[in-house]
């Protein structure tokens, strides 16, 4: 019988005793489940479950509309060499009761792992990983240390030095007698082969003792669980040439005729190669990790703060909300705050990747780690430590690092029974070459084992793909382009449409009103003024317009009543006594209001690109506003960009099809979706991707929220609304749309990088086994050396190291030439 395990479940929406009855439903429908309690005063459910079950729960309750509250935990993990580490430490993590996913990123040497709410503490995590054989600790606030690849790569150096020092005199009396005669005749009189094997075998053994001493510490109890790794292979084939090389030494006796040799050289120089290719791993790795550097980097020390009528420097960590701040010119902004005093242009290019300089004054908002230009601003915090916007950035990039690309699990699984078969196939090459070699068949056979053994490390496959992400997401953040998750660049570079919003995604979304018209016996001023009361209360992009365009008339509004908001339609009020309405031509005929009179002069308004907007007094017909929002200059481009990337571009907007389909076509856009209410959007997302395939949607407000969670990837700009941006995968750090192209840009740089790294690292094991286990001695009469066996395997880490560190040159989307031709639009997109 299968064992089971209690557990408990903190459960969201339930609002009955029939919700917690279907919720109780949904987890007993899960197999493995073999008792399920809701307790719906509680919001709890107590489950006895068999173990690994905890994900399916979580699917079953979140399709039954009742999700399970869940947390994310990272943890700092420490010794892992290879992929096959990072297997066993998320197995090791995903065995503990009430876990429901675990993702360990070898290159970051971070775990993040998902729990039901309470189900175990950071603390216990840990310890599960750690009794695993991998030191871990919870990461500090949740995320992890910056610098702990180069915390790594300080040991990693001093362990190859010393191992380079001892190996030296072992390399050069060896090898340097089989490639110059003369000296190996020179060193058997001076001090005899005896002695020069006796001293390469003290110096070989101090090798495998001390900087070596890790390959045994962690790859023999490995290999004795039955998980070898990649510190197995190591160790079973530098100690497979220095125990053969101990007896030709001490008990010659005991091996065949013509087989006594020593092969010292061979194990202390696979050691200190492949301790060279992990410091030169961690020193790229470190590299990796060079943007979330620099945007920590960004935060000052001190911060100058009024304290007693003066100012004086404090510790950052000090300063509360609500603290009074001066910054001086060509200082960094410590926190993020609001403007009290003063006047200035700050550059804000490292947090929005904007080169220009922004205009602060009173009541704007400025951002911690942002440069102060040319005159001193006092304001006021409003967000301190952790909360500040440099802060968050900084978590969302490092949350993104840790993310496992659906690509990975090719490589994951190849890794996970990669290292048994690769020492099934050097115990096998053992054998053939003993069974059919030729003599010396013995040493021979050892060669060739231990050659296999080492070329075939996985650590390239390991680190393929979370190097290529954690720098690709570095650099998309130091150029405004904030990925919120890392399966984000995966899902983009699959897209094949990109659909935008319109008002203040693709416009400004600060419409000017251009145009009214009244009809007769109306007064154009008296309009304005009521209409212009009725909309001071919205935030609408139109409403601010109409309200503006008022008070440039010195117009003084009325106080409405009764204000109410028709979704998608527009308004209604009631000022000075008179009952508004105040919107769409639908709007108007659901009303029962004629506007006949002006619907010539609405369709005009709208072939000109520019949105009418009704107005009706008293059930009345009362005139028309003409509206325009102008194209945001960079949206061209960014347009343009994605077109030469082979993309579709659509546009999904409330607005009216005149309108639209006039903007469209100044722009170029394929597909027009006009006269959307919000609640259709998500429909029509859903409807864009029947047709072309997966969908990006770009917008910005609370409206595009749907639509940005429905899409396949969510892009949100980042001037918009904190709803838009927490329903999206992407977020534009400024509202330039040129960081689409960006992103998009970034996102096939970095999947080509990461298949590029997978190529490598498959074909280069596939490639060179065979090679090491012997296949071309019958033609060249020679083996790769065990030597050169461990050279190939470091430099195969290096190379995906460093072919990921070039995602770090990667530009802007917008100055990327055309490589794919535009395809043919599906006969729908052109109606």
């Amino acid at each position: 019988m299968t064992q089971t395990r209690p557990f408990r479940i903190e459960i969201d929406e339930m609002s009955c005793a029939g919700c917690a009855g279907r919720a109780e439903r949904a987890i007993s429908s899960v197999p493995g489940v073999s008792q399920a309690q809701v307790n719906f005063a509680t919001r709890t459910a107590e489950v006895s479950a068999a173990p690994g079950t905890e994900p399916a729960i979580v699917e079953a309750l979140d399709q039954a509309g009742y999700p399970a509250r869940t947390d994310m935990v990272t943890l700092e993990v420490s010794d892992m060499t290879c992929a096959s580490c990072a297997s066993r430490v998320e197995k090791a993590l995903t065995a503990r009761p009430g876990v429901v996913d675990a993702a360990v990123n070898f290159a970051a040497g971070t775990a993040t792992v998902q729990i039901l709410t309470g189900a175990a503490t950071a603390q216990e995590l840990a310890r599960a990983a750690t009794d695993a054989g991998y030191p871990t600790v919870p990461a500090e606030d949740g995320a992890p240390r910056d610098d702990r690849q180069e915390d790594e790569a300080t040991p990693a150096l001093r362990r190859t030095l010393i191992a380079g020092a001892l190996t030296l005199p072992v390399f050069i009396v060896e090898m340097g007698g089989h490639l110059v005669p003369a000296f190996h005749h020179f060193v058997h009189q001076a001090i005899g082969q005896q002695a020069s094997w006796l001293l390469q075998f003290m110096l070989a053994t101090i090798v495998l003792l001390w900087p070596g001493r890790e390959f045994f510490v962690k790859g023999v109890p490995a290999l004795l669980r039955g998980a070898p790794e990649m510190n197995s292979l190591v160790a079973l084939g530098a100690s497979a040439a220095w125990a053969f090389s101990t007896v030709a030494l001490f008990v010659p006796s005991l091996l065949p005729e013509g087989t006594r040799a020593v092969y010292f050289e061979a194990a202390a120089v696979i050691v200190t190669l492949i301790l060279l290719g992990r410091w030169l791993e961690a020193r790229a790795r470190g590299q990796a990790g060079a943007a979330i550097r620099k945007l920590v980097g960004l935060q000052p020390k001190t911060a100058r703060v009024e304290r007693n009528g003066s100012y004086e420097d404090i510790p950052l960590e000090t300063v509360q909300p609500g603290d009074i701040l001066l910054v001086r010119p060509g200082e960094k902004v410590a926190v993020d705050g609001e403007v009290t005093s003063g006047e200035a242009y700050v550059d804000e290019s490292m947090i929005s990747g904007e080169p220009v300089p922004v205009a602060k004054s009173p009541g704007d908002r400025v951002i911690g780690g942002t440069v102060n230009g040319d005159s001193a601003l006092t304001f006021r915090a409003t967000h301190v430590g952790r909360d500040t916007m440099l802060s968050q950035i900084v978590a969302e990039v490092q949350r993104a690092q840790g993310t496992r690309l659906p690509i990975q699990s090719l490589a994951d699984r190849v890794v996970a029974v990669f290292v048994p078969v690769v020492i099934a196939i050097a115990v096998l090459t053992v054998l053939v070459w003993l069974a059919v070699g030729p003599s010396p068949a013995l040493g021979l056979a050892l060669v060739a084992g231990v050659s296999v053994l080492i070329i075939a490390c996985p650590c390239a496959m390991g680190l393929a793909t979370p190097t290529s992400i954690m720098v690709g997401t570095g650099r998309a953040a130091e150029l405004g382009v904030l990925f919120r998750k890392g399966d984000a660049l995966q899902r983009l570079d699959e897209a094949r449409v990109v659909a935008f919003d319109k008002t203040g995604t693709l416009t400004e979304g600060r419409p000017r009103l251009t145009r009214l018209e009244t009809v007769a016996g109306q007064d154009e001023e008296t309009v304005l003024r009521l209409v212009a009361a009725a909309e001071a209360q919205s935030e609408h992009p139109i409403a601010r317009a109409i309200v503006e365009a008022a008070s440039e008339r010195g117009l003084t509004l009325p106080q409405a009543e009764q204000m109410r908001a028709i979704g998608g339609h527009g308004l209604s009020a009631q000022v000075d006594g008179h009952d508004l309405l105040i919107g769409t031509a639908r709007l108007m005929e659901r009303e029962g209001v004629a506007f006949d009179t002006l619907n010539e002069t609405a369709e005009d308004i709208s072939d000109n690109g520019q949105s009418p907007v009704f107005i009706a007094v008293d059930g009345r017909l009362a005139g028309l506003i003409a509206v325009a929002d102008r194209v945001k200059p960079t949206t061209r481009a960014a347009l343009d960009a994605l077109r030469r990337e082979g993309l579709r571009i659509a546009m999904i907007t409330g607005d009216t099809p005149a309108t639209a389909n006039a903007i469209a076509a100044d722009l170029g856009i394929d597909h027009v979706e006009a006269g959307v209410l919000p609640t259709d959007k998500r429909r029509t997302v859903q409807a864009l991707r029947d047709t072309h395939g997966a969908v990006a949607f770009v917008g910005d407000g609370i409206n595009d929220a749907p639509a940005l969670a429905e899409a396949d990837i969510g892009i949100a700009v980042g001037t918009g609304t904190d709803v838009a941006i927490e329903s999206a995968d992407v977020v534009l750090m400024s509202g330039d749309l040129t960081g689409v192209a960006t992103a998009r840009h970034l996102s096939d740089r970095t999947m080509r990088n990461i298949r590029q790294n997978l190529f490598w690292a498959f074909a280069y094991n596939a490639a060179l086994i065979p090679v090491a286990a012997g296949v071309l001695y019958p033609l060249t009469g020679t083996l790769l050396s065990p030597m050169l066996a461990a050279g190939a395997m470091a430099l195969s880490s290096v190379f995906v190291v460093t072919n990921a560190l070039r995602l770090r040159r990667v530009g802007r989307g917008v100055t990327k030439p055309a490589t794919k031709p535009a395809p043919a639009l599906h006969p729908a997109a052109a109606e």
